[in-house]
């Protein structure tokens, strides 16, 4: 490399970094910068917003479970899709869909949780799998539930996943086939 150009790369390269810092500088926060118009108001939280269950689902919970319900075997998601609705069938399952942590910790109120549940037994991601003797769930029975949370969600599910199983119901979850 001539002299020259050695000079050229240098102060080129001397003029990229400035130019990032510059940039970089000007991106930080100041203490006088103001919110854009049209900013100024914060976001209203989904559980203060009033949405339906079914934009609260897509808020809360399809983030993993997907808009459908077909979960993702590849992180361990079981699908709910024809199938959620069987846990209603085994003893325990009721309360395991209310325990399970998504649920029970989500951002929702006891009332809002219930009309969410309530909503995808009903929905087409349960299809036909929640039993015609479904009782909805109430804000109380919500409240309790949260109230006690699971210790272990794998041994619980899979004792659920055991008693499907001996009552002959197929088990479609999307993992139950791994190998």
């Amino acid at each position: 490399m001539s002299r020259v150009s050695g000079l050229v790369a240098a102060a080129l390269g001397a003029g990229l970094i400035a130019a990032t810092m510059g940039a970089g500088a000007q991106s930080l926060p100041e203490p006088g910068n103001r919110a854009a118009p049209g900013n100024t108001t914060p976001a209203t939280p989904p559980r203060q917003a009033g949405y339906g269950s079914a934009t609260n689902y897509q808020l809360e919970c399809a983030g993993c479970h997907l808009t459908d319900g077909q979960g993702a075997r590849r992180n361990d998601v079981p699908r709910m899709t024809d199938f959620v609705g069987q846990f209603l069938e085994v003893q325990g399952g009721r309360e395991f869909l209310a325990r399970v942590p998504g649920v029970a910790q989500s951002s929702f109120t006891d009332a809002q949780l219930a009309e969410l549940l309530n909503w995808l037994l009903r929905s087409d991601i349960a299809g036909n799998s929640t039993p015609a003797t479904f009782k909805p769930y109430t804000e109380d029975e919500i409240h309790a539930l949260r109230a006690d949370p699971l210790d272990s969600i794998q041994t619980t599910r899979n004792a659920l996943l055991e008693r499907m199983r001996e009552q002959g119901l197929a088990i479609n979850d999307g993992l139950a086939d791994r190998p």
